[in-house]
């Protein structure tokens, strides 16, 4: 998503981004309507059992990012252009409310509909820790050392925050907001999205050609 991340500015940008990939308003309608016939306190244990699961999958995509880089066999530049035009699909589906199908397709969402679990599946994964998600903290955490990893781990872990507050206080915020005002936030989250994919894929191209520089 950045260029380069070596400055607490930079820190916060990308954790500013992760909140807009991560989108925690979007999931709001949907944690409702998977928790609807459920206690308060069953919906609480839902939304940390989400939000953990969302933890752990970006933790673990900070932690081996280096090593899916390398297995991958591509390049830091061909996966910034490739993550930001994930990222743009995403920020365009938000732009019009929609979840669109980066993060979710009309076969998971039918799932989720018929799901009895925790919603760990698809709602954690793919909705909210996604490969948009995934593959900018592996941008974020490449070539960094021990110290760069762990500031970025702390990020997705107040990003995880973030959500966690959200979708335990997903009722009255659904019903404080309601769907005009859940839209407004995901459309501004967009637009803030569309923004650092843009970024991403003009550093990733300058770096494959660099006369565009």
């Amino acid at each position: 998503m950045l260029d380069s991340i070596s400055s607490w500015h930079d820190y916060s940008r990308f954790l500013v981004g992760l909140i807009a990939i991560l989108d925690p308003f979007i999931a709001v309608p949907i944690f409702l309507s998977l928790t609807v016939n459920r206690s308060a306190e069953e919906r609480s244990r839902t939304a940390r059992v989400v939000t953990m699961t969302v933890l752990a999958v970006l933790m673990g995509a900070a932690v081996a990012g280096e090593a899916i880089l390398r297995v991958m066999g591509g390049s830091l530049a061909s996966f910034r252009v490739g993550g930001g035009l994930v990222l743009l699909l995403m920020a365009l589906a938000m732009l019009n409310a929609r979840a669109g199908d980066v993060r979710q397709t009309a076969e998971e969402a039918s799932e989720l509909g018929q799901s009895t679990g925790r919603g760990v599946v698809p709602l954690a994964i793919p909705l909210l820790a996604g490969p948009g998600a995934i593959s900018t903290v592996i941008v974020a955490t490449h070539g960094g050392g021990f110290l760069h990893r762990l500031i970025i781990i702390v990020c997705v872990a107040l990003a995880c925050a973030v959500l966690w507050l959200i979708l335990k206080l997903a009722a009255p915020v659904g019903r404080r907001m309601g769907t005009t005002g859940l839209n407004i936030a995901n459309r501004l989250l967009g637009l803030l999205l569309a923004a650092f994919a843009i970024e991403s894929m003009a550093a990733g191209l300058k770096a494959l050609f660099p006369a565009l520089g």
